[in-house]
């Protein structure tokens, strides 16, 4: 079993910035790629960005250039560091770990930009 534990949401306003983090606890030496996923009010579920452990990242085309992945292997954590954020950035931003025992997924943190 993987846990995953998200923080760093909140309300800011357009052109803010906000950084999200999600703690892994468990079997972590299973855990292959993190990423990032989001949800707003009436859409599916989105891939926001991923890395592997390697380092290697992966962005969705809306948030290329303003958005940015990160992850410290030692601490199991993941970091999602958002610049020059949109209204349309709003959702409940979920983490995700691909790994050895299957697809874990975090509670969620909600994330509102203001315009």
């Amino acid at each position: 079993q993987v846990q995953l534990v998200e923080s760093g949401g909140g309300l800011v306003q357009a052109g803010g910035s906000l950084r999200l983090s999600c703690a892994a606890s468990g079997r972590t030496f299973g855990i292959n790629a993190m990423g990032w996923y989001r949800q707003a009010p009436g859409k599916q579920r989105e891939l926001v960005a991923t890395i592997t452990r390697g380092g290697s990242t992966d962005y969705a085309d809306s948030v290329k250039g303003r958005l940015t992945i990160s992850r410290d292997n030692a601490k199991n954590t993941v970091y999602l560091q958002m610049n020059s954020l949109k209204p349309e950035d709003t959702a409940v931003y979920y983490c995700n770990a691909d790994t050895l025992f299957g697809d874990y997924w975090g509670q969620g943190t909600q994330v509102t930009i203001s315009s």
